[in-house]
């Protein structure tokens, strides 16, 4: 064994079949299944089912964006979290061509909430009352089963 075989050279081009001859792994679902949806992308169609339950009595809020960030930002710099809760949406007005801007966040809802329907009722109120807000109603006018359980 003094001079050891160097083995077979790679075959050029895809590897088709792994060692074992089963073919190369994929993925667990397929895309349009919901097992594919990441968290993210469950919650941000939550957030526009509840947008567009809204749109249909008022058609003005096609001009608002409405977007998802993971958390809320700090105030400042170096600033800690004040003694208030944390907020779980807000609102950015309009200004030098940008729209205005509501803005749900999401791992706070998904920290307060336990299941799906509970998450999408929490998420639709947070839209409501940030709506609300913009337009300079009351969530009873945005939405009237808005409190309801």
């Amino acid at each position: 064994m003094d001079n050891p075989v160097p083995p077979p050279a790679a075959p050029a081009g895809p590897r088709r079949r792994d060692r074992h001859g089963r073919g190369m792994r994929g993925p667990v679902a397929p895309p349009q299944v919901p097992l594919a949806a990441s968290r993210a992308e469950v919650f941000a169609d939550l957030v526009q089912d509840s947008v567009e339950r809204l749109e249909r009595r008022w058609p003005q809020l096609a001009d608002i964006d409405f977007m998802v960030l993971e958390v809320p930002l700090l105030e400042g710099s170096g600033d800690g979290w004040s003694d208030e809760a944390v907020p779980l949406g807000g609102t950015i007005a309009a200004r030098e061509g940008r729209p205005a801007r509501v803005v749900v966040y999401r791992r706070p809802v998904e920290i307060r909430t336990k299941g799906r329907d509970e998450r999408a009722a929490l998420v639709h109120e947070i839209v409501v009352e940030q709506v609300a807000e913009l337009l300079g109603l009351t969530p009873e006018t945005v939405d009237p089963r808005y409190g309801e359980d």
